[in-house]
């Protein structure tokens, strides 16, 4: 059979995790509107509902959230082993790479226990945050800051880095883009994740490998380019010249276009409702600039569908809760660790190796050499 480069649009598995209809600029988890859940319910009640397929009540959120209070503290003597990576200076990514595996310890058995790989698969992501902030301050000569038991996942992130409790609003709008970059259907990092798992491999074994994915450009880098972008047009009055140097360098334009939505992204339009909660130039500028590059694009290819994407927004709404371009992405990871869980337990439970076949293409096999 032969397929498309890059499996475009080629079904892969059947899942309940969620769907992206990009036609109608609509996405969904389980069965969930997911930018109303984003709008509407705690990052936690979401991780929850990928978990276990319903929302929590009450009581299950409040043992749930529990449990992750104590998942997120690193095990004893951690410490140790963020110090010695950090001494390294690795990216972000291949800090966490290095870390996840002994968050979840390899476990040589064949068959992993469903329990067990499920509380292996909520404590990586649950430290992730804690890990991806302590090697952060660690690489720039700052003490590690412990997680407050009492603060939600989104402000834990943020306090972690810091070593300030945020803002309500700076909670508020960096939990709606966790909640709102938590999956997104198989994506590569996703496919990754499901594929590692798909061989029998443990949790860390599979996460290790979808942070390694999230990691390329082409994935999870985007929103710390495009803020700065914002910063190099500055005025909306030079966007036109900026974007016409770029378009004939032959560059991407980074925040515009998506592989899938051929409608408006859904993330992006809710981000831009986080960004104008904060309101201010940098809001009203950054407006004024998607709109005229969006004009542009479209005239420069009107045979093409262009939309803004979730980076663009998601870009101020990090910047306006605090963070730095550099802590983009790994706040993209917090957020799409937890998506992985989801499909790690689902590829385990109803599981079949996936395995592709290629075509060959190379010169033609010699003939076999005669027998004598």
């Amino acid at each position: 059979m032969d397929v498309p480069a890059g499996l475009k649009g080629v079904a892969v598995a059947d899942t309940t995790i969620g769907s992206v209809r990009g036609g109608e600029g609509f996405f969904h988890y389980r069965q969930y509107d997911a930018t109303e859940l984003a709008r509407q319910r705690s990052l936690e009640e979401i991780w929850y509902l990928l978990l276990e397929e319903r929302l929590p009540t009450p009581v299950e959120l409040n043992d749930f959230v529990g449990g992750l209070a104590e998942a997120r503290r690193l095990p004893d003597g951690f410490g140790g082993v963020l110090d010695a990576i950090a001494a390294r200076k690795p990216s972000f990514a291949g800090g966490l790479v290095a870390a996840i595996p002994l968050l979840a310890p390899f476990d040589p058995t064949v068959d992993i226990d469903a329990a067990a790989r499920r509380r292996d698969a909520v404590a990586v992501a649950a430290a992730a945050p804690t890990v991806l902030a302590g090697l952060h301050r660690r690489m720039i000569g700052l003490e590690p800051v412990e997680p407050d038991p009492e603060l939600s996942h989104a402000a834990n992130w943020l306090l972690m880095l810091s070593g300030e409790v945020p803002t309500p609003a700076q909670e508020r709008a960096v939990e709606t883009y966790l909640a709102a970059t938590i999956d997104h259907g198989f994506n590569n990092s996703t496919f990754t994740a499901r594929t590692i798992t798909s061989s029998g491999a443990d949790v860390g074994g599979a996460m290790a490998g979808a942070v390694a994915a999230l990691s390329g450009p082409l994935h999870g880098g985007a929103p710390g380019r495009v803020f700065t972008m914002l910063d190099e047009i500055g005025d909306p009055a030079n966007t036109d010249d900026w974007v016409q140097r770029r378009l004939d360098g032959g560059e991407v334009i980074m925040g515009f276009g998506h592989a899938v939505y051929r409608a408006d992204d859904p993330r992006s339009l809710l981000l831009r409702e986080a960004a104008e909660s904060f309101g201010g130039p940098l809001v009203e500028r950054a407006i004024l600039i998607e709109a005229r590059i969006l004009e542009l694009l479209r005239a420069h290819k009107p045979e093409a569908t262009i939309v803004t994407n979730v980076e663009y927004y998601a870009s101020l709404v990090l910047h306006l809760a605090g963070l730095t371009p550099e802590l983009f992405t790994p706040t993209f990871t917090v957020s799409r660790v937890i998506g992985w869980t989801a499909h790690i337990l689902e590829q385990a439970a109803n599981n079949k190796i996936i395995r592709p076949a290629a075509n060959y293409v190379g010169p033609a096999a010699p003939a076999p050499v005669p027998a004598n």
